[in-house]
């Protein structure tokens, strides 16, 4: 393991190390022969529980550090607006955070994301940490940055799911069970060598994600563009346009006719207004997460039994040729539904039933997801922060409609054009996926003694 991925990394001086043990240590295996074997306890001082406080009085007020406020990325917290709780000054005396200090999530976590992370405390700031985390000051000998990339790496080998208990929803993790965790160490003159070489290597993989993000905001800016000019203007530069009433339609083509979305549509319903059981087995149970304006995204998609979709059609039967519209959450996204298997839809999903030879729904989708109607669609959108569309307000959504074969020769056209810019934004992606994956198993090498980085330059 060891030589091939010190073959496999860019550098020359990625190499093993000359000498290994074997260990009993499950997440690490063979490590570099001068290192000493210990537990994860006695790299830290004490691993205290938070405290939440009570509201700001504007005298005992302190930064509270949540859950929230961990960079699970860079592992480190992020406290340009933290969260003020009055902290009794007795209480706080205690429990007050020195930079340096390691903070474990003590609960939390979800689905996707096990409870355990741990991130650096490295802020001149008066703070606590709150009830849902823990703080963890580190032992002399030690260096926090090193021991925080372990806990990346024995986080990301789910070292801690064996200490993980759960009840109802909220993980909860056994912060004793964890930290007894074997773990095999450098020297503290070599951990700080490690922890360098990854605080600069971290740092420019980070660089190079953060360009292909912009380059992937800057591909869909142009794929909104292209749909937005499609479903306002034409393909026709030279056609003659024509003023509209709507704020959000300046002008369409002459020939074309400015309406509401509820004229378009024969029936328009939500889900059912309250979270279903969900089955291993059953039928496609579709929410406002899996509704992607360039694709579906089934890969976390739920189900419900056959008894719940019987209940849940009484209100409205999606299939093939219907419009879904999310209404919740991330709102304002269209997608045709194009495919025969039975589902249902959440409360967070409109189903438009079009009129027939009225609309084309794949028109009618490119048209909502353009600039003119998602603009609309957020000023419709209500709630602070559970975001609602309602339905009475979403058919009210201006839009321009031509022919109906116009419309079809549209779709075929813009299909064609964003099918080149979706290609382009998934290579990004799979690359930024690549460089992600990468960093976490540098960092893992680094700090498993899998490769040697004592004579790295800079």
């Amino acid at each position: 393991m060891s030589e091939s991925f010190a073959s496999s990394a860019p550098g020359p001086r990625l190499r093993p190390y000359p000498n290994y043990l074997a260990t009993d240590i499950s997440w690490q295996g063979t490590v570099p022969s001068h290192w000493d074997i210990t537990r994860m306890k006695w790299t830290v001082t004490g691993c205290q529980n938070g405290v939440w406080g009570d509201e700001p009085d504007g005298v005992n007020d302190l930064a509270c550090i949540r859950v929230a406020d961990f960079d699970r990325t860079e592992f480190r917290v992020v406290a340009s607006e933290p969260t003020l709780r009055a902290i009794e000054p007795r209480v706080a005396r205690s429990r007050l955070l020195s930079p340096g200090d390691l903070l474990i999530e003590k609960s939390g976590g979800g689905e996707k994301q096990l409870v355990g992370a741990v991130v650096l405390f490295a802020h001149d700031l008066r703070a606590v940490c709150s009830n849902f985390v823990a703080r963890m000051p580190v032992a002399d000998g030690h260096d926090p940055r090193f021991l925080c990339y372990m806990h990346a790496a024995a986080y990301s080998a789910r070292l801690n799911l064996r200490s993980i208990k759960q009840n109802t929803g909220i993980q909860n993790l056994d912060s004793e069970a964890y930290l007894n965790e074997q773990c095999s160490l450098p020297p503290l003159d070599e951990q700080r060598t490690i922890a360098d070489f990854l605080d600069r290597k971290t740092s420019k993989i980070d660089a190079l994600v953060a360009k292909k993000e912009r380059l992937i905001e800057l591909l869909q800016e142009k794929r909104t563009a292209l749909i937005t000019h499609g479903v306002t203007k034409g393909l026709d530069p030279n056609a003659p346009m024509k003023p509209s009433d709507s704020p959000f339609l300046p002008e369409l083509p002459q020939h074309w006719v400015a309406t509401r979305v509820r004229y378009l549509c024969r029936d328009v319903a939500d889900g059912p207004h309250f979270s279903p059981k969900y089955v291993d087995d059953g039928v496609l149970f579709i929410s406002a997460r899996n509704v992607k304006v360039d694709g579906w995204s089934f890969d976390d998609a739920k189900h419900v039994t056959e008894a719940d979709y019987r209940e849940f059609s009484r209100r409205i039967v999606p299939e093939r040729g219907d419009v879904l519209y999310t209404k919740g959450g991330t709102t304002g996204i269209a997608r045709a539904v194009d495919f025969d298997r039975r589902f249902q839809v959440w409360v967070h999903i409109a189903v438009l039933k079009l009129v027939p030879n009225r609309v084309d729904p794949f028109f009618l989708a490119y048209a909502l997801n353009g600039k003119a109607c998602y603009e609309q669609s957020q000023l419709y959108t209500r709630g602070a922060t559970n975001n609602d569309l309602g339905l009475t307000r979403l058919i009210n959504i201006s839009i321009a409609v031509p022919p109906l074969e116009e419309q079809r020769y549209l779709v075929q056209q813009l299909d064609h054009r964003t099918r080149h810019i979706d290609q382009l934004i998934t290579r990004v992606r799979d690359g930024r996926i690549r460089l992600r994956e990468y960093r976490t198993a540098l960092i893992s090498a680094a700090v498993t003694g899998k490769i040697d980085v004592r004579e790295e330059v800079a």
